[in-house]
């Protein structure tokens, strides 16, 4: 029970001297007005209002209650009580229920149940006030503590009695009261002709979630009248019941009652819920112009119409609606403005909000709504301008709501400071203003400690934290370095009883895959495998990807499909065809594009788009330029994903050809980088200054990645000094300084390498993996075996960094081009089974020398045993063979190779492509030829003509004391009098520039 209000209890106090003094002297405007009104008396003499007699004087006080009720002003209402506790009329019971009744509607509930107290005897309307007033101020145990002392001492109460109770039940949610007071209902018969008390029981079954209950009571009973129906039409949207609420209103309009201003509005959200009730939706609008309640007073209607149109994404037909209301009021500006912003039109709502100020006074909807707007349209100015007028107006100290909104923006538009100062100067922060800044450094990587430090803070206040708090904080634990903090972060949920929800789960899951903690992931979902949803499995296949574990996120997919028949979704998908393309997965590749085909997934661009990146990862060129061209509607991903998938299959050409196509997108960061891995390619260095041009025009020269490009091609353009201008003038970030420690390297430079290595770990840049592996090849290149050594030790050592496969391949090479084919040999043998796999084809490289090759045969078949289906062993055993003059040894893998059906075979283009494009085979091999003419009779090609196969390997030399220039020759068995030898000549370094 509520406690009563001091204030009332001095007021209804015998001595009542002290509590007039407190009180106006005069009654307020608005009493003055509703005594004036109805009396028809001027306003200037309703003060004498109270000298006439006592039956008028209440009948007065009752009328200026119900006035004041509607503005539900605490004020107002006080001042009426005053009046009636001096003139006596207090004691007449309509005088003490309007007061109270007016008390609840202010939401005063502790001066109603105080005034409600001080009734000597009480009778069932004062009862059912008091109860009311408890229900309407959603005070619903007290409500029943109370209704079940009205059983108790009054021994009696009526059908508005069980109504106000079904009433505060069905906000409560309280199915079993609700249950129990129309078994009450039924069992006094007080549910007999009372269709006020069918029509509370038809919405409190709804409310709390028994529709099947309120259909039963809706069809009992005997008549029924336009409230029922709505209360029927109503509690089935509340259930999501949207096409069954289109049902019982076409009913409806079938029978007597016709659809009023409660109607209409809830079948339109209905209809704004569901795709397939938009042209149900237009035939409700008409049914509201036919019954002339598309422009009324209350604008209920018009509002529920602007709603609807804005759903379907048709802000023009809300504004047409909007601007045909005469009687506007604050939530039809509302409806607008929320639409225009869903509708993407946010300029448009900004310019409606100004127009707004000039007739209505925004409320705190209408301010969260725009700031939150201009918070996801990155629009700072216009935000600030907003928050400028919150401060005028002095809205910021109404709601919390509105101050938090203000925070979202300005950390969404990675204004940290300013947000930093709004949190620290807002005059009330409750615990959403904690969460939101919570999750706004949440999602900065730089503000990740801050994120975590704000938690801590919280944890000492008063605050009570919830899952949204620790849903906020858990994204702050992204890398290696965090982990601790995030098993801190399990330990906490775990106590606190936040992780039964599947929710926290799947952000722990997260956490843990992002931080490399693979193990706690998969544990995390056997625990939660009964209730496991897509979210679940998602995080599961997706953190296995981004970590390289393609296999473990295949197996995951399958286990989703076949065990759990569970359905992808688009995210699924994406990521297992990602995964299919790094382990060149071919048929389940394929498998799963039937699957995007059978369950609709193919409009989906994403989709599309991953299936042109994943036949671009398995070297099916011809397949993803078909998906491409297939495509109705592209993106600028899918131009990306082409002009990165020709690169990464060595056809940067057809890469140059996309980007010229691409007219109707301007190429971004990504597409940039792409062309510029293309020129690399291709040693384009005139095509490179190009778009070097076309960055320094589009001011994309700042970006790192771009940057790091750039040098990178000037690097193998043999360009070293403009590649050193523009790391110089670029931004100083990881991805430049790898790219400039590489060009050295690459150029022989190794000790200036080695140089910039410490000058990058000066500068306070930490190196990474990336970072270690140019510094490793450097020093192969360069021959300084001592200093390899010295920072391959020193990456685990002083950087806490594991070596890779490709750190211990730089090893591998280096040893070998110093000659110490021994040491290498050790080394990798001196690795675990694990590191070692990806390490011996570099030391099979490595063996060049007649003396090495019973160690190459050794490491060949144990490569073979290995993996057998790698083509790239066969080959470079092959080569080592006709790098020793040891014809009949190549030929004898190249036939293992071709008999296992490892050889790759000839792309389509590469049959179609014109002689402009690319060199003929006759004009190749004229120049070889030219050059070596022994090498075009040789018994070792003509045996590879006679016998039919495609690939062998020649290695000639270019004279005494030049470098070994290796020569792939392609020939091609045709008809007699056919085509000669087909060449590509590959070489390193300053050896390509020679032979192009």
């Amino acid at each position: 029970m509520l406690c009563r209000a001091p204030r009332l209890l001095a007021a209804t106090h015998p001595v009542l001297s002290a509590t007039t003094k407190l009180l106006p002297s005069s009654p307020p405007r608005l009493l003055l007005a509703a005594f004036a009104s109805f009396h028809h008396v001027p306003a200037s003499s309703a003060d004498h209002l109270l000298d006439e007699t006592p039956r008028r004087r209440a009948a007065a006080i009752v009328r200026a209650l119900a006035v004041s009720s509607s503005s539900g002003d605490a004020n107002v209402v006080s001042s009426l009580h005053c009046a009636s506790l001096k003139s006596g009329a207090v004691l007449d019971p309509p005088v003490r229920t309007s007061v109270l009744t007016a008390y609840a509607r202010a939401r005063d509930a502790g001066a109603a149940l105080a005034l409600f107290d001080e009734a000597v005897c009480p009778d069932v309307i004062l009862w059912n006030a008091a109860i009311s007033a408890l229900t309407l101020n959603r005070c619903y145990s007290d409500a029943m503590a109370l209704f079940r002392q009205m059983a108790r001492e009054l021994g009696e109460f009526d059908s508005t009695t069980l109504v106000v109770m079904l009433s505060g039940a069905s906000r409560a949610g309280d199915l079993g009261h609700g249950m129990a007071l129309h078994g009450v209902s039924v069992k006094r018969g007080l549910d007999a002709d009372q269709l006020n008390l069918w029509n509370a029981l038809i919405d409190m079954y709804a409310k709390c979630g028994d529709f099947e209950s309120s259909e039963a009571v809706f069809w009992r009973m005997s008549y029924r009248d336009t409230t029922s129906w709505n209360s029927l039409i109503s509690g089935s949207v509340f259930n999501g019941l949207d096409d069954v609420a289109a049902c019982y209103f076409k009913e409806m309009t079938r029978s007597v009652f016709q659809p009023d201003e409660m109607t209409l509005p809830s079948v339109l959200s209905a209809c704004s819920h569901l795709d397939n009730l938009f042209t149900f939706g237009e035939s409700v609008h008409s049914c509201a112009i036919k019954l002339g309640y598309e422009d009324t007073a209350s604008c209920s209607v018009a509002n529920s119409l602007v709603t609807f149109y804005s759903k379907f994404g048709l802000p023009e037909a809300a504004e047409m609606v909007f601007a045909s209301t005469t009687n506007k009021n604050l939530v039809s500006w509302n409806a607008l403005i929320k639409g225009l912003v869903e509708n993407d039109r946010v300029i448009d709502a900004l310019i409606v909000f100004q127009e707004m100020g000039s007739e209505n006074q925004p409320d705190v909807s209408t301010l969260v709504t725009v700031v939150s707007a201009c918070g996801d349209e990155g629009l700072h100015s216009e935000g600030k301008a907003v928050h400028g007028y919150i401060i005028r107006k002095g809205l910021l100290h109404e709601e919390p709501s509105v101050g938090n909104s203000l925070l979202d923006l300005y950390l969404k538009l990675d204004d940290t400071s300013t947000a930093s100062l709004l949190f620290r100067t807002m005059p009330r922060t409750d615990l959403i203003s904690w969460n939101t800044m919570i999750t706004g450094y949440s999602r900065n990587d730089s503000l990740k400690e801050e994120a975590q430090s704000m938690f801590k803070a919280l944890l000492s206040e008063d605050l009570q934290c919830s899952l949204t708090t620790v849903l906020a904080v858990i994204p702050s634990c992204s890398s290696p370095e965090e982990l601790s903090f995030g098993k801190g972060l399990h330990a906490f949920s775990l106590k606190y009883g936040f992780t039964h929800g599947v929710s926290t789960v799947n952000a722990l899951m997260h956490m843990y895959i992002t931080c490399g903690d693979s193990l706690a992931t998969f544990s995390l979902m056997e625990e939660i495998m009964p209730v496991s949803d897509i979210v679940s499995w998602n995080t599961i296949i997706v953190g296995c990807v981004q970590n390289g574990l393609y296999k473990d996120s295949l197996d995951a997919f399958q286990f989703m499909c076949s065990t759990l028949a569970l359905n992808p979704d688009c995210i699924t998908l994406v990521s297992v065809l990602a995964a299919c393309g790094n382990l060149n997965k071919q048929s389940l590749g394929k498998s799963i594009h039937c699957m995007t085909l059978k369950d609709s997934f193919a409009s989906n661009l994403r989709v599309r788009n991953a299936l042109v990146a994943m036949y671009f990862r398995m070297g099916d060129t011809v397949s993803a330029e078909s998906i491409f061209y297939s495509m109705g509607d592209k993106n600028l991903c899918s131009w990306n994903c082409m002009i990165s998938g020709f690169v990464q299959n060595n056809k940067g050409w057809r890469a140059l050809q996309f980007y010229q196509k691409m007219e109707d997108f301007m190429p971004d960061e990504m597409s940039v980088v792409g062309i510029i891995c293309a020129c690399t390619q291709l040693r384009d260095y005139r095509q490179g200054k190009i778009i070097h041009g076309h960055v320094v025009r589009s001011a994309l020269q700042k970006n790192v990645f771009i940057s790091a490009s750039l040098v990178d091609m000037y690097c193998k353009c043999g360009r070293l000094d403009i590649a050193l201008q523009v790391f110089e003038i670029s931004e100083k970030s990881i991805a430049g300084w790898n790219s400039m420690i590489s060009a050295f390297g690459f150029h022989g430079h190794g000790l200036k390498s080695i140089e910039l290595f410490l000058k990058m770990n000066d500068s306070g840049v930490k190196a990474t993996r990336s970072t270690f592996i140019a510094l490793l090849s450097a020093c192969s290149h360069s021959g300084l075996i001592d200093e390899g050594w010295k920072y391959y030790h020193l990456m685990s050592e002083k950087f806490g960094i594991i070596p890779t496969t490709e750190h211990h391949v730089c090893i591998v090479d280096m040893l070998g081009r110093a000659g110490q084919l021994k040491e290498a040999h050790k080394f990798v043998e001196s690795l675990s089974p694990q590191q070692a796999h990806g390490v011996w084809g570099a030391l099979l490289s490595a063996c060049s020398s007649k003396t090495e090759l019973k160690m190459a045969e050794s490491i060949a078949n144990h490569l073979f045993c290995l993996d057998p289906e790698n083509s790239g062993y066969y080959v470079t055993f092959s080569n080592l063979y006709a790098y020793q003059d040891m014809w009949s040894g190549a030929v004898k893998v190249r036939s293992i190779l071709q008999d296992k059906g490892l050889m790759k075979p000839r792309g389509e283009d590469e049959k179609t492509t014109s002689s402009a494009k690319k060199p003929t085979t006759a004009a190749v091999c004229e120049v070889f030829c030219s050059r070596w003419p022994c090498a075009s009779n040789s018994k070792p090609v003509q045996q590879l003509r006679r016998d039919g196969r495609t690939t062998a390997c020649l290695f000639c030399s270019a004279g005494r004391g030049q470098s070994w220039w290796p020569v792939i020759l392609t020939a091609m068995r045709g008809p007699a009098g056919g085509k000669g030898i087909r060449a590509n000549l590959k070489t390193w370094r300053d050896d390509m520039r020679r032979c192009r």
